[in-house]
C-alpha cells in the first residue's frame, strides 16, 4: 500500500499490516525500535530495544528497572519509539505515557526466554560500571550454579513497560522526497483517534 492510506482509520490495524510486511522483508529484527526517554535534567536518551508485544493497549518491551532507561522511566514515565524498516522504506513513530506491565505478563514473558538469557538478567547490573569482562562472566557462572536445578525465577528488578500511544505517525518514502506522512492523535490513551496528513 505504498503511499496509499485509504481506509486507514485505526493506527493499530495499519501498524499490524506494516509490521507483518516488515517481518517478511527485513533481514534482521523487524521488531527493533529506537526508544527515547529523558533523564532527570531533561536530556534525551535513545537506544535500540526489541518490541515484544503489541495490541490496542500499546507497545511492550522488557528491561532491567535499574538500567538507565528503567530509572528514566521511573522519573518521567513517557517515551517515544521509532521503527525504521529500510527494506520497505517506511517508518512508524509512537509517543505516549508509559506504564509497567503486570507481574503475570512479566513472569510469562521471562519464562519464555532462553535459560541463558534468564541467567543473564540476574548477572547483568545493566548500565552500571563493569570492571572487566571476567567480572560479568563470573557473575553468570555464579547465577548458573545458583539456579542449576529447576526454573530460573524472574528477578525483582526486571519487568516490562507498555507505551500507551497518544500519537502514531506512518511515514512512507516517495520519489523526490515528497514522502507520505499520516499522523493519528488522541488526547489520552483511552480517547478517540483523529487523523491528518502532514507535509513531508
Amino acid at each position: 500500500m505504498a503511499g496509499d492510506f485509504t481506509g486507514a482509520d485505526d493506527p493499530f490495524v495499519l501498524f499490524a499490516e506494516w509490521f507483518a510486511q516488515a517481518g517478511q522483508s527485513e533481514p534482521n529484527d523487524p521488531n527493533a525500535m529506537a526508544l527515547a526517554t529523558v533523564d532527570e535534567s531533561g536530556l534525551p536518551d535513545v537506544r535500540m530495544v526489541l518490541l515484544k508485544g503489541y495490541d490496542q493497549d500499546g507497545f511492550v518491551f522488557y528491561t532491567n528497572t535499574e538500567s538507565a532507561k528503567g530509572r528514566e522511566l521511573a522519573g518521567e514515565p513517557k517515551a517515544a519509539v521509532v521503527f525504521h524498516w529500510k527494506s520497505l522504506r517506511r517508518q512508524v513513530r509512537v509517543r505516549g505515557p508509559v506504564e509497567r506491565v503486570t507481574d503475570e505478563e512479566a513472569d510469562a514473558y521471562f519464562q519464555s526466554r532462553p535459560r541463558d538469557s534468564r541467567i543473564g538478567a540476574w548477572a547483568s547490573r545493566q548500565s552500571r560500571l563493569l570492571e572487566s569482562r571476567f567480572a560479568l562472566e563470573k557473575a553468570v557462572a555464579t547465577y548458573a550454579a545458583k539456579f542449576a536445578v529447576g526454573e530460573v525465577p524472574r528477578p525483582p528488578h526486571w519487568t516490562g513497560f507498555r507505551i500507551r500511544p497518544v500519537q502514531m505517525e506512518f511515514w512512507q518514502d516517495r520519489p523526490f522526497r515528497l514522502h507520505d506522512r499520516l499522523t493519528f492523535r488522541r488526547p489520552e490513551p483511552a480517547g478517540d483517534w483523529s487523523r491528518e496528513r502532514l507535509y513531508p
